[in-house]
């Protein structure tokens, strides 16, 4: 689609410019604005085995590193204290978040003595959906996100979670024994790796309406310059071209019909419908769409406040040391400009289907159509609009699409931002590892 190629080399080319990493002196992040509750994201960068398009931080899991990290992060998270900062929500990211689940515990009990924490989500893998794991995330944990990717055995093999989870039979049946035990399962999937095929998608799709969790997440398959090669070796080249026939084939399978079993929250989250047809209400299982602004913790994680995006050294070691001397492990930033801002704006409203523009008149200063004239030109160019009025806009079918293309690519530059920070190191931290040992 030519809509889609050419938007794909917008957006890369923008991010490349915008999500520059630059040094920076500062130790600590600035100080909170008095009159805003934040979220939190922690990041675990520890998994049992890695997997070949995964680009975030993340080590093979070793108990005597990940002691003492959990036990700086903790520390971290007392100087976001010392600051000022209130936060009402965590997420923890990874890695694997509950790789060592006592250690994980600690600090969320650590959290909640700290702040007023209305509500902790999480992320896990399929093999951690069984106990003492579920009794020990009971009450510390209300939504959780279950990293699936797929029920296809095939597909499993190939991306190397076979062995370490389970099979797509396995996996269905820890989602139901672990549903009781959480407020929210999300089910976490990617579509369009190279070798699936509508059949296998379709199947996927199926085993979501059964399997019971009241969330899913089916993402794109995006990869960054550091995983590209390992996951082309592994999967096969990615097909771009028929991204957005299996974009529909969401929609077909989860949002249409006389009794549709979900409905699309954002550009790629869908919520389950009782037998009513009323829709559960539930928050987004992805922390960017409910809070713009973030602070961040743990080796690699990135934080968003004002106009800085903040990136922590890549370094366990490093982490560590900073950590221990006082400081945060702040290694780095990106300024976004007036017009960068209201790019991010303008994607995550849309990603989330719909943009106020008298919101953001109101926060920038300018209209929608006079700070972003060719954005808008070219949405316009391809239909994307449902609704497009003096005070809203909504999307199309087809604009849904083209906002997936613009998410998946910034989500791709956030990824080669993460790159930046990995040039930083040194001796056998300097590569990301893979889930055989092999190096890029």
């Amino acid at each position: 689609m030519l809509s889609e190629r050419l938007l794909t080399k917008l957006v890369k080319k923008m991010a490349q410019r915008t999500l520059d990493l630059k040094p920076t002196s500062e130790t600590h992040f600035p100080d909170p604005d008095p009159n805003t509750k934040y979220m939190l994201y922690m990041h675990v960068p520890f998994c049992e085995r890695l997997c070949p398009f995964c680009s975030f931080n993340r080590y093979p899991y070793q108990d005597e590193v990940a002691k003492p990290y959990y036990a700086s992060m903790r520390k971290e998270m007392l100087m976001l204290k010392d600051l000022g900062y209130d936060i009402e929500t965590i997420y923890v990211g990874g890695g694997t978040p509950t790789v060592n689940i006592d250690e994980l515990c600690e600090t969320l009990d650590l959290a909640r003595d700290t702040f007023n924490i209305k509500e902790v989500a999480s992320e896990t893998n399929p093999n951690h959906l069984v106990q003492p794991y579920l009794v020990k995330m009971k009450g510390r944990i209300q939504r959780l996100s279950v990293g699936v990717q797929s029920f296809d055995n095939d597909l499993l093999k190939q991306m190397d979670r076979f062995e370490k989870y389970g099979s797509g039979e396995e996996i269905m049946e820890r989602i139901h024994e672990s549903i009781p035990y959480f407020d929210s399962i999300n089910v976490d999937m990617i579509f369009n790796f190279p070798t699936q095929t509508e059949e296998i998608l379709r199947r996927d799709l199926e085993k979501i309406v059964e399997c019971g969790a009241r969330q899913t997440t089916f993402s794109p398959l995006y990869v960054s310059n550091a995983t590209m090669r390992k996951m082309s070796n592994t999967l096969g080249e990615m097909d771009y071209e028929r991204e957005f026939k299996y974009y529909q084939i969401l929609d077909e399978t989860l949002c249409e019909g006389e009794k549709p079993p979900f409905e699309r929250e954002t550009v790629w989250t869908f919520n389950r419908l009782d037998k009513d047809g009323k829709d559960h209400a539930l928050l987004v299982d992805e922390y960017q769409t409910s809070y713009v602004a973030y602070p961040a913790i743990g080796s690699g994680s990135i934080t968003h406040l004002a106009d800085s995006l903040y990136v922590n050294t890549f370094s366990i070691t490093e982490y560590n040391e900073m950590i221990a001397s006082g400081r945060m492990s702040i290694m780095g930033k990106a300024t976004l400009s007036k017009k960068d801002l209201m790019r991010y704006s303008f994607l995550l409203n849309l990603y989330k289907l719909k943009l106020d523009k008298r919101a953001f008149k109101e926060e920038f200063g300018v209209s929608v159509d006079a700070g972003l004239p060719g954005e808008m030109a070219f949405m316009r160019v391809n239909k994307a609009f449902e609704i497009d009025n003096k005070e809203l806009l909504t999307l199309t079918p087809m604009g849904r699409y083209l906002v997936l293309v613009m998410y998946r690519q910034f989500l791709s530059g956030m990824n080669n931002l993460r790159e930046q920070a990995r040039e930083a190191l040194s001796g056998k931290e300097r590569h990301l590892l893979f889930g055989d040992g092999s190096q890029m």
